[in-house]
């Protein structure tokens, strides 16, 4: 994972001395947003805008995912990088077809020619001006749940007002504690840091455990975002954190409650096919060379998504 300093190209590692062992992600830095009403610099339009994504990354898979439940596929192109992360950051097997580029930070400096920062995915790119929209993903989900509804003739809200603050109340502690909390344990450099972040992350799993225990949803009893933001770290726990990143108190599939809630919104319509675990293990176990030197890729475990999940006698089925 390296960085733009003035547009210039960078092989460098995330620096964990200057933080005492902690693992300290950067903010998003490009914000700007797609209008519906085309009160922004960049209105709403089918086939105008595309996404850069890694189908290993969390923060991207949500993208794929909200791009899938509101049948947007026609309407927002993709662009997949290659699985391993290496030198040169994210690459591209063969050039861009939308930048004619290579690699991921040529896109950010042909946006930006003096970008300064980490080349994170995903990235929402508008054709028309050739700019970097955005590449928050937090952000990006939310202008796919409700900007392109004239184009879609699916209207789901999984951002409904009435549970707006807490599903912001929710995707803060998920984030902070699981999302970010798996990373802060698998790239921290010291043992009290290491520790630290292991201890949040499981208390966390076990209340959400918990809650899930009499709710077939994080919030409202209806499927939101959160549940969604949620999945995209759960669905990798147990074929890469649990090993790679040394979250091995307990796997996924030994919370009663997570492990089928998870199967449940595998199971949801379009959303299989955005999980590529191929694309996962390689990424991280081949990405990774301060903690998997050798990348060798393990050949398990062994998943079934597909089990029933149980979880339909404690709310509806998803509109």
């Amino acid at each position: 994972m390296g960085l733009l300093i003035d547009g210039r190209w960078h092989d460098r590692w995330y620096d964990t001395k200057s933080t005492g062992g902690a693992f300290v992600r950067s903010e998003a830095q490009f914000r700007d947003r797609v209008s519906a009403d085309g009160s922004t610099a960049f209105p709403a339009e089918a086939g105008r805008y595309h996404l850069f994504v890694s189908l290993a990354c969390p923060w991207a898979h949500r993208t794929l995912i909200f791009r899938a439940l509101k049948g947007l596929e026609a309407v927002i192109g993709v662009t997949i990088v290659d699985p391993l992360m290496l030198a040169e950051g994210w690459t591209f097997s063969s050039p861009d077809p939308i930048t004619g580029s290579t690699r991921l930070h040529e896109v950010y400096t042909r946006a930006d020619p003096g970008y300064s920062g980490r080349v994170t995915v995903p990235v929402l790119w508008d054709k028309a001006t050739g700019r970097i929209v955005n590449n928050e993903s937090a952000e990006i989900i939310r202008m796919l749940n409700r900007a392109f509804d004239a184009f879609t003739d699916r209207h789901t809200d999984y951002c409904p007002p009435e549970l707006l603050d807490e599903i912001d109340r929710t995707n803060a502690f998920v984030y902070e504690r699981v999302n970010n909390g798996v990373y802060k344990a698998g790239f921290a450099t010291a043992q009290d840091k290491y520790e630290a972040a292991f201890d949040a992350l499981f208390a966390a799993l076990d209340e959400l455990d918990e809650r899930l225990a009499t709710q077939r949803w994080l919030v409202g009893n209806r499927l939101t975002e959160a549940d969604w933001r949620l999945f995209t770290t759960l669905v990798r726990f147990d074929a890469v954190y649990v090993g790679h990143f040394k979250c091995n108190l307990r796997r996924i599939a030994d919370h009663p409650h997570l492990s089928g809630y998870l199967r449940d919104l595998y199971q949801t319509p379009g959303v299989a096919g955005t999980v590529d675990f191929d694309h996962i293990k390689r990424h991280y176990y081949g990405s990774h060379a301060t903690i998997n030197p050798t990348g060798v890729v393990p050949k398990g475990p062994a998943l079934d998504l597909g089990a029933p999940h149980g979880r339909s006698r404690l709310g509806p089925d998803p509109a």
